[in-house]
């Protein structure tokens, strides 16, 4: 039993040294093979077990497991021990130095187009329209038909756009979602009062002031008992919201085939504040949309007794209004996605 007892301890203490000098996980893992592996000096000296009395085997079973247990305590300590290390000297390493300031990130901001349409969304919303979208690829039936414009209308040719078939077209006005609206409406529950905004194209050589493709924002109200008063109160609110309280709105006689009367809108001149100048060609008025009272052809096209409702619409161009805000001489400006022009105007619009 003596030689066995030797044999442990002496086991025990040269394995606590080499687990104690060890400096790294591998030599660590080694060491546990070799001491408390199957062919290991423990499992050999476990072995001579046989050649002794059998009342002696339990103390010698006690003493193994007690030095096994030594054993591997030690190397779980230095394990743990280890590792810390080579996490602290990993993150010495990998130090990042938070006191050097960061990379700025630029933060984007809607298109000043954009700005303009959500400025007019947010205006109408508040007054109870809704905003509703529709279809780019249209038929000629709504983009021109339903909109008092039969297929020989001379006023088509301002209109003229891009054909896919002889039906199926560009729309090259937002009207279209007006009359699809009105086909639908139940009027029973309420009136109709919409906008429509969205793309629109037509066959223009692009220059300073036209593109083939540019946006609107098309205004409908259809009720009983709608004056042009409502349209004037309706416009006024708008020019103010966008250019300001020291704007007035001027009505002038037009023609457009979906409605009569038909009337242009003008506004105070932004740059003479009404006194004439270059700008508004000495006559204190900038033009900015086409207005009037719904045609009764295109109400009753849509199902709506015109003896009964009438309403009125409205139609511009926040491309043409954003120009006029900012004093922007040339719209394609607005698509040539040069970050320098397009920074400079606020989220705000």
């Amino acid at each position: 039993m003596m030689g066995l007892h030797e044999q442990l301890e002496e086991l025990k203490t040269k394995s606590l040294k080499e687990i104690s000098r060890t400096d790294g996980l591998k030599n660590l893992e080694d060491i546990r093979v070799n001491v408390l592996g199957k062919k290991g000096p423990l499992t050999e000296i476990l072995r001579g077990m046989r050649d002794i009395p059998k009342e002696e085997r339990p103390k010698v079973g006690e003493l193994s497991n007690h030095v096994r247990d030594n054993i591997v305590t030690a190397i779980d300590e230095k394990k743990a021990e280890l590792e810390k290390a080579h996490i602290a000297k990993k993150l010495e390493s990998e130090t990042i130095d938070v006191t050097l300031p960061g990379k700025p990130v630029t933060q984007g901001q809607p298109h000043v187009i954009q700005q303009i349409i959500d400025n007019i969304e947010d205006l109408f919303l508040g007054m109870g329209y809704q905003v509703i979208q529709g279809p780019e690829v249209e038929t000629d039936k709504y983009n021109f038909e339903m909109l008092n414009l039969p297929k020989d209308h001379p006023a088509r040719d301002m209109q003229d756009t891009f054909y896919i078939t002889d039906e199926i077209l560009m729309r090259s006005q937002t009207s279209p979602v007006q009359a699809r609206t009105m086909e639908k409406h139940d009027f029973s529950k309420g009136p109709l009062k919409m906008i429509s905004p969205g793309v629109v194209y037509r066959r223009d050589t692009d220059d300073a002031t036209h593109s083939h493709q540019f946006h609107q924002v098309e205004g409908l109200v259809i009720d009983k008992n709608i004056t042009m008063t409502d349209l004037k109160g309706t416009l006024e609110v708008l020019a103010k919201e966008l250019f300001g309280d020291r704007f007035e709105v001027r009505l002038r006689p037009s023609y457009f085939p979906f409605t009569e009367p038909s009337v242009e809108a003008d506004v105070t001149c932004f740059n003479c504040m009404g006194k004439g100048c270059s700008v508004c060609k000495q006559t204190g008025w900038i033009e900015v949309l086409g207005a009037g009272m719904v045609h009764p052809n295109v109400l009753r096209m849509a199902g709506v007794d015109s003896k009964v409702y009438g309403g009125f619409a409205f139609g511009l161009g926040p491309d043409r209004f954003a120009m006029l805000r900012y004093g922007v001489d040339d719209i394609r400006n607005f698509y040539q996605n040069d970050v320098r022009f397009l920074t400079q105007f606020s989220k705000k619009g």
